[in-house]
């Protein structure tokens, strides 16, 4: 009975030893942390004229890595495919301006979130006395689109399903299809919309501002790795006392200046 008994606390102990494995320990261990990322996101990650990916998400990763004594290697990923990108290991967490959602949130783990935004609309100018919101093109009298993958997808599915939807594979072919008049409005998150209807909307679209779904973004980690969502929950609180998330926040939300690295 007492070889069981010391058998079994060594399979606990053994067991419990390799629960408490997480990427942010093997981050530190290998001096690198991947992070998985879809760089057409503005301003939140996107790639530069130089070829180097930027944005108000990196910059976050960047103090991350800082903070943990390591380098930050990206990994660009199709949006649609990085969730299962994740779960066969291609990086060790996801940072693309991911919704939290309930769906998501069955298949992988979050952090706190980071930032909270909402959908908005860029709509053909040609409209703007007809669509004062998402409600007025609930028919399908209007064409709609959005990036695949994304909760703008799924939001124009859900609760504008009435329309005739196509999706895109990123933000800036579906903003061009409203543009050239191939479809009526554009639903995305709020930081984006306000930058592309200046950048891309060549005096032909509208930014309705409102917006009207409640999306905290987060980092994406595999399920059960609490021990690296309890450091980054805490690396969070740190940098909204200590000035750092302030920082950051200033340089992409209250500030066009990166703008000339994209032109």
């Amino acid at each position: 009975m007492k070889k069981l008994v010391a058998s079994l606390l060594l399979s606990v102990c053994a067991f419990t030893g390799l629960a408490q494995a997480g990427v942010i320990d093997d981050a530190v261990k290998r001096g690198t942390l991947r992070v998985g990322m879809d760089p057409t996101y503005m301003p939140f990650e996107m790639t530069n004229k130089r070829g180097e990916i930027i944005g108000f998400e990196v910059d976050l990763l960047k103090a991350m890595t800082k903070a943990m004594g390591v380098k930050l290697e990206l990994v660009s990923t199709s949006y649609d495919g990085i969730i299962p990108a994740l779960l066969t290991d291609k990086f060790d967490m996801i940072g693309s301006g991911m919704t939290l959602t309930q769906e998501r949130n069955l298949r992988i783990n979050f952090s706190e979130p980071f930032i909270v935004v909402g959908q908005t609309l860029l709509i053909r100018k040609e409209l703007a006395d007809k669509v004062k919101s998402y409600k007025d093109l609930n028919s399908a009298d209007y064409r709609i689109t959005s990036k695949i993958g994304t909760t703008g997808e799924m939001v124009a599915k859900k609760l504008i399903a009435q329309a005739k939807y196509s999706g895109f594979d990123n933000e800036q072919e579906a903003v061009m299809d409203v543009v050239n008049g191939k479809a009526d409005a554009f639903i995305y998150d709020a930081p984006y919309n306000v930058v592309a209807v200046s950048k891309a909307g060549a005096g032909k679209l509208v930014f309705l501002d409102e917006p009207f779904t409640f999306e905290p973004l987060a980092f994406g980690l595999k399920k059960g790795d609490y021990d690296s969502i309890n450091w980054i929950n805490n690396w969070l609180h740190q940098i909204r006392e200590d000035g750092t998330y302030d920082r950051i926040h200033a340089k992409w939300f209250k500030s066009t200046n990166w703008l000339k690295e994209m032109e």
